[in-house]
Parts: C-alpha cells; structure tokens; sequence
C-alpha cells in the first residue's frame, strides 16, 4: 500500500505553520492507493494532536464502511471524509481549517461570490456556505456534500472550510487561496460597493482554468 502518511504530515505541518488552524482544530486526510486484497480507504489526522507533535505513523487508517483501528481516535471530523471519497472520485486529499478571515465570514453565514476572478480556482462561480450543523455529525457531513456539488471548496457556517484537491497538498494550497480571498472579499466590502463579476465572464476564466499551466503531454 502507497498510504500516503509523509504526505498528509507533511500537510499539516505547514497547515500549522501558515496558522489557518489554531490549537488543534481542524483536520486533514489523503485516500490511500491499495492494490489486491488491500482495503480501499484513507488515512486521516487523530483527533486532539497537536500539529507539531504529530508524526506520520499517529495518522488513523479509515475502510471505506467507516472502521478504523490503532491506539489514536481519527478527527472528529471523520464521518465527511469518508462521504466526500465516496461521492468524489476526483478527490485524493482533504483539508478543513478554521482560518481567521474564512470563518468570519462563515459565521456571518455568508458564501464568497464571483468579487475576484480567483474564486473559479475553487471549480465555480462562486464558494458556497453551507448551513450550519453540529461538528463531527452526519447532518453536517450532508449539507458540505451539498455546498461541495460541482466545486472543490465550500465554507461551512460558523465553523471553517472544506477544500479537496487531487492530492493533499492541493487541498491545503485551495484552502490557503480560499482564505486569501476571504480576506479580500471582507477588505472590498470596507472600502466601498464591490464590483461582482458576471456569470460569462467566470465561466470564460472557468475554461481558461482548465488548460492553465503545464499541461500533460505539451512540449
């Protein structure tokens, strides 16, 4: 099994370091690659650790039902991992912080619309908050799969964000851009009527999006 456990500390080292989880909050994750009779599932931060203590074998190994085994409890936020792998095959790396400026939006309830171009990073024209619910509860996990419908990012209200990428490192760097842009959007709104772009011109960047940067197989 390519588990996947340097990268995901890896991860969260530098999730702490850019300080977008204070304490402990927060939790990130990465699908394992099995291969034969080896079980589908991924590995994900304990719960409780602190960041700069953990090292790569506290990570808890999670099955695709839900069951984990080891010495450490995995994040309490477990149960909306396993329905984001489940339901998006596309995702190979999870990252929720409770960076600063996200969750003061997130607690005003409010999403981050199409202010700046950058939004499109997150897969729309916009990034969606979903309705609050009760950490580490299925109710929670059901409305992000909501707020995460054709996007890789959503805010969850008074709480934090959720970013998926194809590997961990993306998700965490999708969570940075997120809290860039919530600071930005919260600064625009202090100084005068911010400007939202219209809906053509994020599906233009959508598309220019998809073929930005080094491409596979282009020489």
């Amino acid at each position: 099994m390519v588990d996947g456990r340097a990268d995901l500390l890896a991860a969260a080292q530098a999730m702490f370091a850019a300080r977008l989880s204070p304490g402990t909050s927060g939790n990130l994750s990465v699908r394992a690659q099995v291969t034969g009779d080896e079980r589908d599932g991924f590995w994900i931060t304990p719960s409780g650790v602190p960041y700069d203590r953990l090292e790569a074998e506290m990570m808890v190994f999670m099955d695709m039902a839900g069951d984990w085994s080891g010495p450490l409890k995995p994040s309490s936020e477990w149960r909306f991992h396993l329905d984001i792998y489940q339901a998006r095959p596309d995702a190979h790396g999870i990252c929720h912080t409770h960076s600063i400026h996200a969750a003061a939006l997130a607690c005003s309830r409010k999403g981050i619309p199409a202010f700046h171009y950058m939004v499109a990073a997150a897969g729309g024209s916009d990034i969606r908050c979903a309705p609050y619910r009760t950490f580490g509860t299925q109710d929670l996990s059901d409305v992000a799969l909501v707020a995460l419908a054709d996007r890789r990012a959503c805010l969850l209200a008074n709480h934090g964000v959720i970013a998926l990428g194809a590997s961990v490192g993306k998700a965490l760097a999708l969570a940075q851009e997120v809290e860039v842009l919530a600071q930005q959007y919260i600064l625009s709104r202090q100084v005068g009527d911010t400007v939202i772009l219209p809906e053509d011109e994020m599906e233009t960047v959508l598309e220019k999006f998809r073929t930005y940067g080094q491409q596979p197989g282009k020489s």
